[in-house]
């Protein structure tokens, strides 16, 4: 008996009655069995196929966890590899995760390779995979970016892209050197979070996408779906986690998008616009859709409309590329008004060079205070900040509740029309929308760095020179 492992044989051994299938079977030899097995688009989900076309250049497979998107990738990449001489790109959220997972992993390309009985070469110390006919695979990191500049790829495999903490710039650099053979493509093996690229990659027309959920995956043993879905089923976290549906922000958000936009305004430089088009007296015009991102420093006849400029900082707990970000949100007050004026956050540098940014954010807004958290170090912060340039006021201060009740005031200030975003902030919004009221966090990479050294600020704004909300008699 012939047989041949494709997916329109496994539709027709589908339809066949189970009696006849165990009769099928019973007449299978032990190799054609493990062949069977092997084939994975004889069991694979829709989603999990590569689709069909020449019309795209990205694949976005978002899903739910387990749903099987790292067996889906690791096959795509060994058949595209069993070419010759291909260079592909294997792009993880740090190193150690893309090794883990990637490579070594239950579903990972060493098992892919073993399944199919092909030798490929692994080599650890250099994060190097080398198939028969000479394509070779490279790890590289989302948590640092700089390292996809130079090298060309045919191919790239990107997991778990909402992870990376240097998401924008790692994505740009890696699709620089997509550019090796006749036809580059790269495949993207997600899980749903709110993020502000990966709602981009949808909408581009080179972007082809597919899904699915948990309870996709025929592998899965049939209690541990049970379990979930009786658990988070029909909750926000079940539909992202478990349906792979994209939620453009966490649910109870304590920045929804909607609230985001309305709080979003523009300098003038002297006066206030209207929406009728009406300049008045004032600092800022509240536009509706600012025609720029005012990511840099006002104009200098602006300046005097500020009561105070002050430089918030959520100091990183290590240094180096997998290093937490270290936010520097600089902030100002005006007529009681509390605006964020710009986002100047840094990742992966030393002690001494986020100080010097520090430094240098406060220079450029004639900043008259930095507020930093000590919590990691205070000694040290006040130090580095000192050291970086002798003339800075540092206040620093003591993270005593959690980052989401610290922000919860703040969020407030906005709802009240208090305080405003005085530009476009892409990084910063992405992580104030995944706070969610109660202590949740399901924005981009692993802590709101950004959002806590706003908050620091617009805190410190808000504060009346005895450092406490001023209560009056009515």
């Amino acid at each position: 008996m012939k047989i041949t492992a494709t997916r329109s044989h496994a539709l027709y051994l589908a339809r066949k009655s189970p009696d006849a299938l165990r009769e099928w079977l019973a007449e299978c030899r032990p190799r054609d069995l493990l062949m069977i097995d092997a084939a994975f688009e004889m069991w694979a989900a829709e989603g999990q196929i590569t689709p069909a076309g020449e019309g795209w250049r990205v694949w976005l497979m978002m899903a739910g966890r387990g749903f099987g998107k790292t067996r889906a990738g690791a096959e795509w990449i060994h058949e595209l590899a069993m070419g010759s001489d291909k260079r592909i790109a294997l792009v993880g959220a740090s190193i150690d995760e893309a090794r883990a997972v990637m490579v070594e992993g239950v579903s990972g390309l060493l098992s892919i390779a073993r399944r199919y009985r092909i030798r490929v070469k692994w080599e650890p110390s250099l994060g190097r995979l080398t198939w028969p006919r000479g394509s070779v695979a490279q790890l590289f990191s989302g948590d640092h970016a700089d390292g996809l500049r130079g090298p060309e790829h045919d191919f790239a495999w990107c997991d778990e892209l909402a992870k990376w903490r240097q998401a924008e710039a790692a994505w740009v650099s890696l699709q620089m050197g997509l550019r090796r053979g006749t036809r580059p493509r790269a495949l993207i093996t997600t899980t749903p979070r709110a993020m502000g690229l990966l709602e981009a990659l949808r909408k581009d027309p080179w972007t082809v996408e597919t899904g699915g959920r948990t309870a996709d995956n025929i592998n899965l043993p049939k209690n541990f779906v049970e379990v979930m879905m009786a658990t988070y089923g029909g909750t926000r976290t079940g539909r992202q986690e478990l349906a792979g549906e994209s939620m453009s922000e966490a649910e109870g958000s304590l920045w929804p998008r909607a609230l985001i936009e309305r709080c979003r305004v523009t300098l003038t430089g002297t006066g206030r616009e209207t929406d009728g088009g009406v300049v008045e007296e004032g600092g800022f015009a509240s536009l509706r859709h600012p025609s720029t991102s005012c990511a840099g420093p006002p104009p200098r006849a602006g300046e005097e409309f500020f009561d105070k400029i002050v430089v918030g900082v959520d100091p990183p707990a290590g240094a180096g590329a997998n290093s937490d970000a270290c936010g520097i949100v600089v902030a100002g007050r005006c007529d009681g008004k509390l605006y964020v004026l710009a986002d100047a956050s840094v990742q992966g540098l030393s002690p001494e060079r986020w100080a010097r940014a520090v430094a240098g954010a406060a220079a450029a807004w004639d900043a008259s205070l930095i507020v930093a958290e000590a919590n990691q170090g205070g000694a040290m912060v006040a130090s580095v900040l000192n050291a970086a340039e002798a003339g800075l006021r540092v206040k620093l201060v003591h993270a005593s509740r959690g980052k989401v009740a610290r922000a919860e005031p703040v969020a407030t200030r906005f709802e009240a029309g208090k305080a405003f975003f005085a530009g476009v902030f892409p990084e910063l919004e992405a992580e104030l929308s995944g706070l969610s009221a109660g202590g949740g966090y399901s924005g981009p990479g692993r802590s709101p760095d950004r959002a806590d050294a706003m908050v620091w600020a617009m805190s410190e704004l808000g504060e009346t020179r005895s450092g406490m909300p001023r209560v009056r008699a009515l």
